[in-house]
């Protein structure tokens, strides 16, 4: 599967990010906390989603921890929900990371209204976003992202209520069970 089908051009280099971060921290996958750390970096309207400033400070200043101390606890483990199978279907990622970009693209393309143009891309109506990307991370309770943001105080039911306020979307799906296993 290409990685970059049917993502924002913000959203591309979100991922680029994650993956140099997580090369430069020495893990053995992608995971959400990387994702998070880059969506941050390099997407305004996923910072747009939090409560400003102070907010983003901290959760800046638990993400940089994550490379220098309690992340290390992470590396050598596969973050996973339980609900998946123990298996990437993207070389690379972990199978929460996996899971969240393929909803994105779900959500996206379930997404009411029009789509904001991508230069990259003219054809936008399932173009995944960053905050599509954040909001698919933030159904799992267990993702080492929701993780980062519980120790940096944000709630991420707030922050899925702001993308939802801002963007809208559907949420037509329930954490990263698979199709087969939707009701």
């Amino acid at each position: 599967m290409d990685d970059d089908a049917g993502l924002s051009a913000e959203l591309v280099a979100a991922v680029e990010g994650a993956r140099r971060r997580a090369v430069r921290d020495g893990d053995r996958q992608i995971d959400t906390a990387h994702l998070l750390h880059s969506l941050l970096e390099n997407d305004p309207e996923v910072r747009a989603a939090f409560d400003g400033g102070p907010q983003l400070a901290r959760l800046f200043g638990y993400l940089v921890q994550r490379s220098i101390g309690y992340g290390l606890r992470w590396q050598g483990g596969v973050e996973d929900s339980g609900a998946l199978p123990v298996v990437t279907t993207v070389e690379g990622f972990s199978p929460l990371a996996s899971a969240a970009l393929r909803h994105a693209r779900l959500r996206a393309a379930g997404r009411p209204g029009p789509q904001v143009p991508d230069a990259d891309r003219p054809s936008c109506g399932d173009i995944a976003r960053g905050v599509d990307l954040l909001a698919a991370i933030l159904t799992d309770p267990r993702a080492r992202a929701v993780e980062v943001l519980a120790r940096a105080g944000v709630d991420p039911l707030d922050v899925c209520a702001r993308i939802e306020v801002a963007v809208g979307g559907y949420d037509g799906y329930a954490g990263f069970a698979e199709e087969d296993d939707a009701p």
